[in-house]
């Protein structure tokens, strides 16, 4: 299977805080979790953010134990619906955390980022033959895309 997949980390305002971890298209989602926060925690630190007691919204995709712990280690809140997996009983123990008003603020804003995204023809069509290439400009467009923010 060709092609890859980008996770990107915005915040409220649709600013990108962190651009991207990548990896090859048929790999689950989930595992890039780790990286991404990572890479997320590295760049709250350069900008001056501070990550504790905020709320990190994602898919159902991401809920599970391991991620859940990355996110509370943070001393940040995890703000993902569970996946009931074919489940016909509730599960035994604590209730997880999950507002769906957070949840769907969550969804206006990215779709939102994905729409100025995709006002980048170059990057639409894919012209780059080279991935980093195709990375370098993905930069250029979260760039552009923050600086709305601060420009208008």
């Amino acid at each position: 299977m060709k092609g890859d997949k980008i996770v990107a980390f915005c915040d409220r305002n649709c600013n990108v805080i962190s651009p991207f971890v990548k990896a090859p298209a048929n790999r689950n989602e989930s595992i890039m979790l780790k990286p991404g926060i990572e890479k997320l925690v590295n760049n709250a630190k350069l900008i001056g953010f501070n990550l504790v007691e905020s709320i990190m919204s994602l898919d159902g995709v991401y809920n599970c134990r391991r991620n859940r712990k990355s996110i509370f280690n943070l001393k940040m809140i995890p703000n993902m619906p569970e996946n009931k997996r074919n489940r016909k009983k509730t599960k035994r123990g604590r209730k997880q955390t999950y507002d769906p008003n957070i949840f769907a603020e969550r969804f206006r804003t990215i779709e939102r980022v994905f729409a100025w995204e995709d006002k980048f023809k170059r990057l639409l069509q894919r012209f780059e033959f080279l991935s980093d290439h195709h990375y370098g400009m993905k930069i250029i467009a979260y760039s552009m895309i923050n600086l709305r923010h601060f420009c208008g």
